[in-house]
C-alpha cells in the first residue's frame, strides 16, 4: 500500500508562493496604482506597495489579498 500525499501548496510549504504567478502581474495598489511586492508583515504575508510615498501593506488572508486601503497598514520608513 502506497502512502498519497497531498500536493505541496501554501498550507503545506512555508516557501510556496502565497498567490498565482499571474495574479501577481496585475495586482496594483488600490490607493496609488503602483506595482505591489511580497513582504512579510506581523500576522504574515503581505503585499507592499512600492511607491515610496505610499508605503501601504494589504494582508493576505488564506491566499486572497485584502486590497481595501481602510484596512491596509502603512509601512514604516
Amino acid at each position: 500500500m502506497t502512502e498519497e500525499t497531498e500536493p505541496a501548496g501554501p498550507a503545506t510549504d512555508p516557501s510556496a508562493p502565497v498567490l498565482a504567478p499571474w495574479l501577481r502581474e496585475i495586482l496594483r495598489c488600490p490607493l496609488c496604482k503602483s506595482i505591489l511586492s511580497d513582504g512579510k508583515g506581523p500576522d504574515g504575508p503581505e503585499l507592499h506597495c512600492t511607491d515610496p510615498k505610499c508605503r501601504r501593506a494589504y494582508r493576505i488572508d488564506d491566499s486572497i489579498p485584502v486590497l481595501l486601503v481602510d484596512e491596509s497598514r502603512i509601512l514604516p520608513d
